[in-house]
């Protein structure tokens, strides 16, 4: 199959992209490396440094002629999407839209879409919470991966372009960026390892779903080989909160560091974490890199970036 990968040079796209040549898959890439690295890509893909918000991303399409899409280009910061809605919206919206009209023209077959678990479910009732959980997003990020799914329901029904949207919980792993507001097992690692202090926000009892960035890598490969059009969470349907976390970091880089707490993030959601149960009998996936297996991975790659 050819497929064409947005956001391929980033922390998850670098990943699927890893699995979909090791299942002998043709790979072209397109990354704008606002933060996504080169270097996370074998140097034998033909790669596009081009946004998607960008009009000449038509020629990537004519240019590649794929089979299918990974969408995975997006603006990622829900503190960012709250400053500056209008780029946000340029980007997870609009960007999306175009890859979409380019879809069609080149006669696309499918799309993999990436989108939330946590920002569209917002508080949530129950735990975990399902795909029929009510939709309750709270930033202009969680809204806007919301608009993108109802679009991607839009070119299904009118135009027949097949779509699976891919809900993802706390993606963690080899590659992800600690700096900024890259996720906590990152920003704790790095901290650590360089002997700084890390800080916890708040009370630290705040829960999340962590998965690891091989297992969301495989869940893309299944999407695209099942034709099912609709959204799929993809967790473990496991609670940690940021204080267990914290020991098991400090644990696994042998750090003496004692835990320090700061202010609590504003509009913060307190519980969050995803059934997979869909994915199972959907997709034949489920998670299979236990938390700590994943978080001494991640620790051996950052210790090795660190020399």
């Amino acid at each position: 199959m050819n497929i064409l990968v947005t956001g391929g040079a980033g922390f998850i796209g670098s990943h699927v992209i890893d699995v979909l040549l090791a299942s002998g898959h043709t790979v072209s890439a397109i990354d704008d490396l606002s933060t996504g690295k080169r270097e996370n890509l074998p140097d034998n893909i033909a790669f596009h440094a081009i946004s998607i918000t960008d009009p000449a991303v038509e020629d990537v399409f004519a240019e590649t002629q794929p089979d299918s899409l990974v969408h995975l280009a997006a603006q990622v910061s829900v503190n960012t999407s709250v400053q500056d809605p209008v780029k946000d919206m340029e980007i997870n919206i609009m960007g999306t839209v175009r890859l979409l009209e380019a879809a069609v023209r080149h006669k696309v077959k499918k799309v993999v879409f990436s989108s939330t678990g946590g920002a569209i479910y917002g508080e949530q009732d129950y735990y975990p919470a399902d795909e029929q959980h009510p939709l309750r997003p709270l930033s202009p990020y969680g809204i806007g991966k919301l608009a993108a799914e109802k679009y991607l329901h839009f070119y299904h029904q009118t135009h027949g372009l097949a779509f699976t949207a891919l809900r993802y919980s706390n993606v963690y792993g080899p590659r992800q960026d600690p700096f900024g507001e890259g996720g906590v097992v990152a920003i704790f690692t790095n901290k650590f390892l360089a002997g700084q202090q890390p800080v916890i926000n708040g009370d630290g009892l705040q829960t999340r779903d962590f998965v690891f960035v091989k297992d969301v890598a495989r869940a893309n490969l299944a999407a695209l080989r099942n034709d099912y059009a609709g959204e799929i969470n993809i967790g473990t349907g496991r609670e940690t909160n940021v204080n267990e976390l914290f020991a098991i970091l400090r644990d696994i880089t042998g750090s003496q560091m004692q835990d320090r707490h700061g202010p609590a993030l504003a509009g913060e959601v307190p519980r969050s974490v995803l059934s997979w149960d869909k994915a199972s009998s959907v997709l034949g996936w489920q998670p299979s890199v236990s938390l700590e297996k994943g978080l001494e991975e991640t620790v051996r790659y950052f210790r090795q970036k660190q020399g």
